[in-house]
């Protein structure tokens, strides 16, 4: 893994929270691509006034662009994506999405609950299902099961479009809210306009597995380990997981998970799973959107430490930067465990988003294919 630079190339002007703005220059993107500016890969809190009036439009990749980093998953890009898997003789299929439950904790009034429908029999004695009758039906005495479900696309794991955050009625490329919301959803900027399912590169940054070889800012979760509450993770910690790994340089359009440990508290201790969250601040979040990644991911409920001493308030900031500034779409609350416990951290990511016209984010998980040979 590469040293990390020391400045980033965005959208817009880098317009920090003192008013000062830096000149235009041209950054290495592909022929075609947008001029970007320079901001440092740090800290310093970005000037909220001046996002709000504009700052950050047009996006990255023009006025009218709804893709965002998934511009960079190309037809060659997805065929580059197989090489990981090149001389395998036997694969396997991991699915990066949690067991959704009744009751899955969720932030706010987010909630997921799910009743079986029957038919064509007696339900047992305190069922508190549906029953649609109990006499089969037709000539082939049809009895068959279903269900109903209330809950949102944004819990348990998921990944949140690009119009998941925004400042003021102000999203990503400039779209504003009061001209995209309509009762049933969005009319821009929705998963449908995500464009065709992604494939691609994906590397498993493996924080937690660092970390506890020292002992360091972990905690024993039902046998597993998780960093603690809060934890920031720092850049630090990003570059010695990719050096103890041999992950290699991340390109353009690849999706890169950060592992915590975090959701193994999510049947043991849900009240502690959202008590808080590790994860990186804007420092980490902006060397690794440096990269221009397709998709970020990670399994706590949140991106972003909520360590009140790192965000000093502005515990939603990775959220603006990531969709407004950078055009990355995020995922939260992935499961890693199977994943690390298989020793990939490598491998072909796939996700295909619900069509729901209308919709901010998507709650079908990705898959990781990896390879099983030595």
């Amino acid at each position: 893994m590469s040293s990390h630079p020391g400045k980033l190339l965005l959208p817009g002007r880098n317009v920090k929270r003192d008013g000062r703005s830096r000149a235009m220059i041209r950054s290495p993107l592909p022929k075609g691509a947008h001029e970007m500016s320079e901001i440092e890969i740090d800290d310093e809190m970005y000037d909220i006034d001046a996002v709000a009036k504009g700052a950050w439009v047009p996006g990255p990749y023009g006025a009218g662009d709804q893709l965002g980093t998934y511009n960079e998953v190309t037809p060659e890009k997805r065929a580059a994506a197989w090489s990981i898997l090149e001389g395998a003789t036997r694969v396997q299929t991991i699915n990066l999405g949690d067991v959704l439950f009744n009751g899955y904790p969720g932030f706010g009034d987010r909630d997921y609950q799910q009743q079986l429908v029957i038919a064509g029999y007696a339900p047992p004695e305190g069922y508190g299902g549906i029953s649609k009758g109990t006499d089969p039906m037709g000539a082939t005495r049809l009895s068959f099961h279903e269900e109903r479900v209330q809950t949102t696309y944004n819990i348990a794991s998921k990944v949140n479009g690009l119009l998941h955050c925004g400042v003021e009625d102000l999203f990503y490329n400039g779209f504003r809210g009061r001209d995209i919301a309509r009762d049933h959803g969005t009319s821009d900027l929705d998963v449908v306009s995500w464009g065709p399912p992604l494939v691609t590169r994906g590397f498993l940054i493996d924080v937690v597995g660092l970390k506890a070889e020292s002992g360091e800012n972990v905690f024993e979760v039902n046998g597993r380990a998780s960093l603690e509450g809060n934890y920031r993770i720092t850049l630090e910690d990003l570059e010695a997981a990719c050096a103890r790994q041999g992950l290699p340089a991340f390109e353009p359009g690849d999706a890169i998970m950060i592992r915590t440990g975090w959701n193994n508290l999510v049947r043991s201790d849900p009240e502690q799973f959202l008590s808080g969250a590790p994860g990186p601040w804007l420092r980490e979040t902006r060397w690794l959107a440096s990269h221009r990644p397709a998709l970020l991911g990670i399994d706590c409920w949140v991106w972003g430490t909520l360590d009140p001493e790192a965000t000093k308030g502005f515990y939603n900031a990775c959220h603006q930067e990531l969709n407004m500034r950078f055009g990355i779409r995020f995922g939260e609350g992935f499961q890693f465990e199977e994943l690390a416990d298989s020793g990939a951290d490598r491998f072909v990511l796939t996700h295909t988003p619900l069509r729901a016209e209308g919709a901010t984010s998507s709650s079908v998980p990705a898959l990781a294919i990896a390879t099983l040979d030595d």
